[in-house]
């Protein structure tokens, strides 16, 4: 479904499949509360023949992160959570190894210190809700928390799971269905239930096709460095799960992960954006205007000690910047690591997701998600 204008945008998802490479996807976009796209196409897993039904869902990887930071902003919004407030009032143990001027605001700004652990977490560590948090509040900060920041691409998930757990008595995961996911009825969830694993493809890697390369962001570099090195902040923070997940695994899907393993549907992610934002069609909201202005609110930004580039991020939403293009200035999502990307923006009362089976090798800024900003660029 595509309202009449925008066009621009189904034409570019077609370009997707046809010259970048994508094998499964979907996208969706609301404005003023009001779904004005919903497209699917492709089959259901990267390398199989099953068509991509209108309910498929998929891992989102970071995109997940924007999501989850919800979580803590609807706390705060109801004076369950300050985010001036130490960490360690929250969770006592956290105020070791230089951690103890930590605040809230800086571990939902990746300012925390800890984007990585001196030991790999094992995938079954990793999941089972107290390995992951005991290591990050061991943990010797890397920089003095608050003064610089560092994307916490793994450890994001234990640090903000324990604290909501903390504030609350409630896991993350829990809270996001029970107060967003299901008043909003969006089909997302931070941990998988059995009943709903039959709907969610398999992802894979892919290559770009043969003739995108003028169309990809070419790395700088000191980043290809950075990620060819073992002994890197970088290398190390994305390596915080040792060996890396198998992301079709059932278990792993099951897992309350909110740096990584969030599964939902371009339509729910569409939909949640623009919750924060507005009402949508049926009435519903989840932030004040006050809370949607906190959450485009910049809170680091300049040289990132793990993605070696500039970025700019307001409490756990990436904000836009020339490593993360977004609609505009005044917007903020996340993108997920291959592909994925789901925003808001205010200004244009737009919520956009977009999800794929075809993980590339993209951070921050994946061409197919970028040609369908510009197109809903160009239908504004």
């Amino acid at each position: 479904m595509v309202v009449e204008g925008f066009e621009p945008v189904r034409d570019a998802f077609v370009r997707n499949f046809q010259v970048l490479g994508d094998r499964g996807a979907a996208v969706a976009v609301y404005r003023d509360g009001r779904k004005v796209v919903d497209l699917w196409g492709g089959t259901k897993d990267a390398n199989g023949t099953e068509p991509w039904a209108e309910d498929t869902a998929q891992i989102v990887r970071s995109a997940t992160k924007g999501v989850a930071a919800a979580v803590p902003l609807l706390l705060q919004q109801r004076g369950l959570l300050d985010l001036d407030a130490p960490v360690g009032s929250y969770w006592p143990e956290f105020k070791a190894g230089g951690k103890e001027r930590t605040r809230v605001r800086d571990l939902l700004a990746h300012r925390a210190g800890v984007p990585a652990l001196d030991r790999g977490l094992t995938v079954a560590e990793a999941a089972d809700g107290v390995s992951g948090p005991r290591a990050v509040a061991a943990q010797q900060a890397f920089w003095e928390p608050g003064t610089e920041h560092g994307y916490h691409a793994q450890t994001f998930s234990w640090l903000l799971s324990e604290l909501v757990l903390r504030a609350t008595g409630r896991s993350l995961g829990g809270v996001w269905a029970e107060e967003i996911a299901e008043p909003l009825g969006i089909d997302f969830w931070i941990g998988l239930p059995q009943t709903e694993a039959h709907r969610v493809g398999r992802v894979a890697p892919v290559d770009p096709p043969e003739g995108a390369g003028t169309l990809r962001t070419r790395p700088r570099r000191n980043v290809s460095e950075a990620y060819a090195d073992p002994d890197s902040l970088t290398r190390r923070a994305f390596a915080a799960i040792d060996p890396l997940p198998d992301e079709n695994d059932p278990a792993y899907r099951a897992a309350e992960l909110p740096a990584s393993a969030g599964i939902g549907t371009a339509r729910a992610l569409a939909r949640f954006y623009a919750a924060t934002i507005g009402v949508v069609e049926d009435g519903a909201r989840i932030f004040t205007p006050a809370t949607t202005a906190l959450a485009a609110r910049e809170f680091s930004a300049g040289p990132d000690r793990v993605l070696v580039v500039n970025t700019r991020f307001g409490p756990g939403y990436m904000l836009h910047g020339p490593s993360s293009p977004l609609l505009s200035p005044a917007s903020f999502g996340h993108p997920g690591r291959g592909g994925s990307l789901a925003f808001a923006d205010p200004e244009a009362g737009i919520g956009f997701g977009y999800v794929t089976n075809a993980h590339a090798k993209s951070v921050t800024a994946d061409p197919r998600a970028q040609a369908l900003i510009r197109a809903l660029r160009s239908a504004l």
